[in-house]
């Protein structure tokens, strides 16, 4: 028998990114529709766990401006699920007692649904969470990274790209001027969507990928043939998650945290005669004004989110597969995995046809 909602708790978890409050508006505009109660909850999981509970009555209202049209979260986020902040004070909790809070703040609030804005981490661990807390659960996909499992956009890649693009435009005139090269880094960790997508929006020369092997030779001897050709200066994509031609990651101390590797190829090319700068453009990736892609895209999601949990649906993911926006089961989100740049796609191909060097598999 399909359960009656009359409640439901919506919450963003993970690395923040545009486009997030526009889902939350969604999921509250699409559910008071329905005649259901809405509460967000506050820093993703630590909301629900700490004590007391951190969390809000999402009304109409609650979306006048500035909100609907920020960037990041106006809930707040939390990177882990298994961290919460207690009297102030960063407390790692054990497993059990986070299941056991967690249900607490569930039947206190009596949710009878949560809608997951997060990552394909975070979406896995609120469904094992939910399960045993009794409610369904929703998950929508977010990531700057556009790697989530099984959709062709995740809500904040579009705005990301935007950001990456307009920097491009803006040192395009400088590296002219100075006739430099300038290494342009960019966030993606293991996937290079953003750092590839970029590159052809930019109008840049190179881009480097962790998806496709390249020779640090064969970028020099592609730059230089571009010099010859009369262009007296270059833009070089840099995804952050590649390697250095020698194999080794540019993570920090085997940290969650990547170390700048346009750096290393700035001293490099340097070494070979080549007047370099290095923009790394780090979190303001994640900020700015959603674009319309992300907001249409995140309204959707929102709106599907709510149909789903209507429709007496859980552990189900919102995906957009070739232009409509569907879902997946969790359990296929899962054995998806994270999902890299295609070697044969079409965007790489136009990358190659465009004359950007992207690394050397054909």
């Amino acid at each position: 028998m399909k359960k009656v909602i009359k409640r439901i708790g919506v919450l963003t978890n993970g690395g923040d990114c545009s486009g997030l409050n526009a889902a939350i508006r969604a999921v509250t505009f699409a559910s008071v529709a329905k005649g259901w109660e809405v509460y967000g909850i506050h820093n993703g999981s630590n909301g629900l766990i700490v004590r007391p509970m951190e969390y809000e009555r999402l009304t109409l209202g609650s979306f006048e401006f500035p909100y609907a049209t920020m960037g990041g979260t106006m809930l707040g986020t939390n990177n882990s699920p298994i961290l919460a902040h207690d009297n102030g004070l960063r407390e790692k909790i054990d497993e059990a007692s986070i299941k056991t809070r967690f249900k607490e703040g569930v039947d206190q609030l009596r949710l009878d649904a949560l809608v997951v804005i997060g990552g394909d981490g975070s979406i896995p661990i609120f469904a094992d969470l939910c399960k045993y807390a009794k409610i369904a659960m929703i998950g929508i996909p977010k990531t700057i990274d556009n790697d989530a499992p099984g959709t062709d956009l995740s809500i904040g890649f579009s705005t990301a790209r935007e950001v990456v693009t307009d920097a491009m435009d803006k040192l395009d005139t400088t590296a002219s001027s100075h006739h430099r090269v300038m290494l342009v880094e960019v966030m993606g960790r293991s996937a290079g969507h953003l750092a590839l997508q970029s590159a052809i929006t930019g109008f840049a020369d190179a881009v480097l990928i962790p998806e496709i092997p390249y020779s640090y030779q064969n970028l020099v001897k592609h730059l230089r043939a571009t010099q010859k050709k009369g262009r007296g200066h270059a833009l070089v994509v840099i995804a952050e998650g590649i390697k250095k031609p020698d194999g080794e990651c540019s993570l920090s101390n085997n940290s969650l945290t990547f170390n700048g590797v346009s750096q290393y190829f700035e001293q490099k090319l340097k070494r070979d005669g080549f007047e370099v700068r290095t923009n790394i453009l780090g979190h303001i990736q994640r900020s700015g004004t959603p674009v319309a892609a992300d907001r249409l895209l995140a309204s959707a999601f929102g709106v599907h989110a709510t149909e789903l949990l209507a429709k007496g649906k859980t552990n189900r993911v919102v995906v957009h597969q070739a232009g409509v926006v569907t879902d997946i089961s969790l359990r296929d989100s899962i054995k998806l995995g994270t999902t890299g740049v295609n070697r044969k796609s079409e965007i790489v191909r136009t990358a190659r046809a465009l004359g950007i060097y992207v690394g050397d598999i054909k």
